[in-house]
């Protein structure tokens, strides 16, 4: 499972990596040996592919990796009720037990979690990716384990191949129409100019960090983005804040619009300003290529125990806190701009950093009008680790689902323009000074699947595995296929 997200990233591996884990569960003896086993593989995969957390200390690693290792506990006890059940019941509440799980982790405890979905490793695969706009990474997921189950089944004592043929009947004709039929933006092209501006004290945050990051893609903007090169500039998440914001400052503000003007393009840029005592507000500002503010967008998700601290009274014993002294203003929806181009006009939208991983936030951007797609995010307190790298194969699952060109700009790295198809361009690298240049299109083409309907493939699995689940335990004893226990 490790092995399929980055580092390794190698994402065929995902289709055969659950099938182990849902083998034992499928010969667990006891209800404690299910909740154990589940514990240990979500603990150790989770732990493992989020090492690169443990630079903020062993007090954000070990609770992130407890939570995920109990929602595996939590999965393992639901299929040790349906251990000695008929194959195709089975089948239902492996696949659909698996969504239940992922669906509500990614929005439970304190808005949830979504990485490590078997959806998203699903994206190093042109084909395969291609075919998420029918149903998104979620339904990938679906098919995932559905194949899994299917080969546990196929070698089971009772060798029940039909659900492992059903699996992959579907998986290979979703990949050939994602073939035949790749999302493509297809409008008004827009050329774009993303400014790495870098951080001279990643993760120590020295003296007046704020000032010289904004500096450096203020030097960045003017020497490199030459006037009449790019219609959409864009600067990460934390590119501006403390005194250089546009918001209090003046001079901050027309010195942004200056560049703006100079060009002759938009300038989209993210930052943060202190909003109330004890709060804050992130938010990208985008400027008009006549040098005005024509709009912001807040944050609407913020990081838990990073942008804000849930019972804080009650958490106050623990040091590492004392370094989020405030929290986030959260924005209440989603937010569109306009954009003039040369071949035609429309809308684009943005999202924030840890948003990028929740594809229901792009979703909800692209829903309200935005034809385009900007991410800006910060990176730098992770290290040289895998962190933007997973970020960005969720980030380009989003993109081949709602079928929409993204811009994904890090202050620190990593870079790069996302096609609609989910192809990566130029890319930068971490820690670098750097501009990447590129051009997408708006989209104009009639929207996807998923943009329409949203998870509909996993909300259906998780609809069926509980018929299953009620209707085998509510029924008659016949109902179960009794199978021998198992000696360990």
């Amino acid at each position: 499972m490790w092995a399929s997200f980055p580092p390794a990233n190698l994402g065929l591996l995902i289709f055969v990596a659950p099938i182990p884990f849902l083998w034992a569960m499928r010969r667990v003896n006891t209800a404690r040996e299910a909740g154990w086993l589940g514990f240990l593989f979500g603990a150790v995969f989770f732990g493992a592919m989020l090492s690169w957390m443990f630079i903020l200390g062993a007090v954000a690693w070990i609770p992130v990796s407890i939570v995920m290792g109990l929602w595996a506990a939590g999965y393992a006890l639901v299929m040790y009720v349906a251990r000695t059940w008929s194959p195709w019941r089975w089948w239902s509440v492996a696949v659909g037990g698996w969504a239940l799980w992922e669906f509500l982790r990614a929005r439970l405890p304190l808005g949830g979690f979504p990485w490590g979905s078997v959806g998203y490793p699903v994206g190093t695969l042109s084909w395969p990716r291609a075919a998420a706009q029918w149903f998104g990474a979620s339904g990938w997921g679906v098919l995932v384990i559905a194949c899994a189950a299917g080969v546990v089944l196929t070698f089971d004592e009772e060798h029940d191949r039909r659900p492992m043929e059903l699996a992959l009947s579907v998986i290979v004709v979703f990949t050939l129409l994602g073939a035949l039929f790749a999302p493509d933006a297809n409008g008004p092209a827009v050329r774009v100019a993303i400014v790495q501006g870098n951080s001279p004290c990643p993760r120590v945050h020295c003296d007046n960090e704020k000032v010289r990051i904004y500096n450096n893609h203020m030097s960045l903007t003017g020497t490199r983005v030459d006037a009449g090169s790019a219609d959409l500039v864009v600067w990460g998440e934390d590119s501006f804040g403390g005194t250089v914001n546009p918001t209090f400052n003046g001079q901050v503000r027309r010195d942004m619009g200056a560049q703006a003007a100079r060009i002759g393009g938009y300038l989209l840029a993210g930052g943060t300003r202190p909003g109330q005592p004890g709060t804050f507000d992130n938010y990208n500002v985008v400027f008009a290529p006549n040098g005005e503010v024509i709009g912001e967008y807040l944050k609407r998700h913020p990081v838990p125990f990073g942008e804000f601290v849930p019972f804080r009274k009650v958490l106050q014993f623990i040091p590492q806190l004392d370094e989020v002294p405030n929290d986030m203003n959260r924005g209440d929806q989603p937010v569109v701009f306009p954009i003039e181009v040369a071949d035609g006009s429309g809308y684009f939208g943005s999202v924030i950093s840890f948003e990028a991983a929740f594809s229901g936030l792009i979703r909800s951007e692209v829903t309200a009008g935005a034809q385009l797609i900007v991410v800006a995010t910060n990176e730098g307190s992770y290290g040289r680790g895998s962190a933007s790298d997973q970020l960005l194969g969720m980030v380009r699952m989003s993109a081949a689902s709602l079928g929409v060109d993204v811009i994904h700009a890090a202050v620190t790295g990593k870079s790069t323009i996302i096609r609609a198809d989910g192809s990566m361009g130029a890319t930068s690298e971490l820690f670098t000074d750097d501009v990447v240049r590129g051009v997408v299109n708006l989209q104009t083409s009639r929207r996807t699947v998923y943009a329409v309907a949203g998870d509909w493939l996993q909300l259906l699995a998780i609809l069926v595995s509980l018929v299953v689940l009620i209707g085998t335990v509510g029924g008659p004893s016949r109902d179960f296929k009794i199978r021998p226990q198992r000696r360990r």
